[in-house]
């Protein structure tokens, strides 16, 4: 069993940054592969940005693309207010860093971030 717990989440404002990171507690942390999650309100969760086991394989989809970074520690970015959702890790083992978030099984309870104009 692998307990994710994500930390980092608040209220910025628009192109200043925030730091996420996702504590872990359970079996070996780095046979998994990461990847971040998020869901504003009202629609539907998507994928932020991934990594693999090795951290040799990375993903960013198109909306965060240049403005967030990914490492085996944390996700750094620069903000926009279309940004603001809640946010969250999860784990794959073994996993190859994919997007699709129905390869990861375990998830943390989500941090909030909100991004003022």
């Amino acid at each position: 069993q692998v307990r994710l717990v994500e930390v980092g989440g608040g209220l910025v404002q628009a192109g200043g940054s925030l730091t996420l990171s996702c504590a872990a507690s359970g079996r070996t942390f780095s046979r998994y592969a990461m990847g971040w999650f998020r869901q504003a309100a009202g629609k539907e969760r998507e994928t932020v940005a991934a990594i693999s086991w090795t951290g040799g394989n990375t993903y960013y989809s198109d909306s965060v693309k240049g403005r967030f970074t990914i490492s085996r520690d944390n996700a750094k970015n620069s903000l926009k207010p279309e940004d603001t959702a809640v946010y969250y890790c999860a784990a794959d083992l073994w996993g190859s860093g994919n997007s699709a978030s129905g390869m990861y099984d375990y998830w943390g309870q989500g941090t909030r971030v909100t991004v003022s104009s």
